[in-house]
């Protein structure tokens, strides 16, 4: 198994894991994590937690969304911080929702959607409906995000019910979609892409969300954190931890700038020093101010 030198896994070696390997109380937490800028964050946020916080050695294992919830069912992944519910994520929960631990939520009043720069005038596209007789403005082309998401899954719903014939969703990853989206606006182009909150693009471009009169891409989401069987007896300090672990939406949208700007552990240092109580209270459960 390939480790690399600053903790993360490769996605090889995340398959590599033994199910049936026995748990010690010494092992690392292995934490899984998909590159979607929030989810990204916050799995480093409580990585750097649990490690100097409360003193125990983390793994950050990537993998695609699907295989993450395999993993924590199947007892390869500890605990997972990107399970968005109660839409997006809902077949992978079918799958296994007696074979998993919930610890709480993460983050909720997320969503969903296809968002467009706000210089593509809104008297012409207001509504993902109105994207049909204006294919040729957008290239034919929906610039969606990873093929296994939710997301992806729900987008590929509503080029159907919309009937947009003339589309293609093209899927990569969440940082391809936000790069594809950034050269767009440099160019001045017209650009649909497949989007969330929270997300750094919505502080770095002036954004806005089409209207989805069929509501295909769904409502506000509560994005929760699961663990595998047993994690909490194995890891009960860490457990309560990520139980206890909250963030408004606009503090992690904030710490999402700081990231695309200044990078992840500069983003984690800032936020730990910013908030240091509201971490006290996340691995101690006390604190004058929570």
């Amino acid at each position: 198994m390939t480790l690399r030198t600053s903790g993360w896994l490769t996605i090889a070696a995340a398959l590599l894991l033994a199910v049936s390997a026995p748990t010690s109380a010494a092992d690392p937490i292995r934490i899984s994590w998909t590159p979607w800028a929030d989810g990204m964050f916050v799995t480093r946020l409580a990585e750097r937690i649990i490690s100097e916080r409360i003193d125990h050695p983390v793994e950050l294992v990537e993998a695609p969304i699907s295989e993450q919830y395999q993993g924590i069912a199947a007892g390869r992944i500890d605990a997972m911080l990107m399970s968005w519910q109660p839409e997006t994520h809902a077949p992978y929960m079918r799958r296994i929702s007696d074979r998993v631990e919930h610890l709480g939520v993460l983050y909720d009043g997320a969503r969903l959607g296809w968002a467009v720069p706000d210089y593509v005038p809104s008297e012409e596209i207001a509504s993902i409906a109105d994207l049909a007789a204006q294919a040729e403005r957008f290239g034919g082309q929906i610039t969606g995000i990873d093929p296994d998401a939710g997301l992806t899954r729900l987008s590929r719903q509503a080029l159907n019910r919309y009937d947009l014939d003339d589309y293609e969703l093209t899927t990569s990853s969440g940082p391809d979609m936000a790069e594809r989206l950034r050269e767009a606006t440099e160019a001045g182009e017209w650009i649909v892409v497949t989007a969330w909150n929270p997300h750094w693009i919505f502080a770095a471009f002036d954004l806005r969300y089409l209207d989805d009169p069929r509501a295909i891409l769904g409502g506000a989401e509560r994005v929760q954190v699961l663990a595998r069987p047993g994690f909490y007896a194995d890891h009960p300090a860490a457990a309560r931890m990520l139980a206890r672990m909250y963030l408004d939406l606009d503090t992690l949208e904030a710490a999402l700038l700081q990231v695309e700007r200044f990078g992840h552990d500069a983003a984690v240092d800032h936020y730990m020093e910013a908030h240091d109580d509201q971490i006290d209270y996340w691995v101690n459960g006390a604190s004058a101010n929570p």
